[in-house]
């Protein structure tokens, strides 16, 4: 199956375009032991391949150990978990959301801009001199990712196409 990877970016917090408000929409750091780190991630990337969603639980330790570093933070709907978000520190003051997304019975309900903008806002904030703010997505994932991304103001800057078995 064919797979588009488009890369996007922020080069300064001020290109930030916010989504509209939703009340009670709130996003709180999660602690990396917490099961619903995995559960989150699972329940998410079902419906979009997600290799988190195919990983034992030898395979979950194993992706912890690798990111010791990586940041966990979730959405949660008046306290209802609804999503996650996962951030990579990496040199050169950059910020990697590595994971962002809503679980599926809360996509299409108008809450992805301000869960976004929420997640871009805390990677801004993660460490003091954060100069750069990516992430990468599919078009295998959301239909609505890429456009919900660049809304809020990220830019393409790469394109790659390969294969996802």
């Amino acid at each position: 199956m064919q797979e588009i990877v488009t890369y996007v970016e922020m080069t300064a917090a001020d290109q930030l375009n916010p989504g509209a408000a939703v009340p009670g929409l709130a996003l709180e750091p999660l602690d990396r032991g917490s099961p619903l780190v995995i559960d989150l991630q699972s329940r998410i990337g079902a419906p979009y391949g997600w290799q988190s969603t195919r990983r034992s639980e030898h395979q979950w330790a194993t992706w912890f150990a690798q990111h010791p570093a990586r940041m966990f933070s979730l959405l949660s709907l008046n306290d209802e978990p609804i999503g996650t978000a996962a951030y990579d520190g990496h040199p050169g003051e950059e910020v990697e959301i590595e994971t962002f997304g809503l679980l599926p019975e809360f996509t299409g309900k108008g809450l992805g801009g301000y869960a976004l903008t929420l997640t871009v806002q805390r990677a801004w904030r993660s460490t003091p001199s954060v100069r750069r703010v990516w992430l990468h997505t599919s078009n295998l994932d959301h239909p609505h990712a890429l456009p919900n991304y660049h809304r809020r103001g990220f830019h393409t800057y790469k394109t790659e196409i390969g294969e996802r078995g």
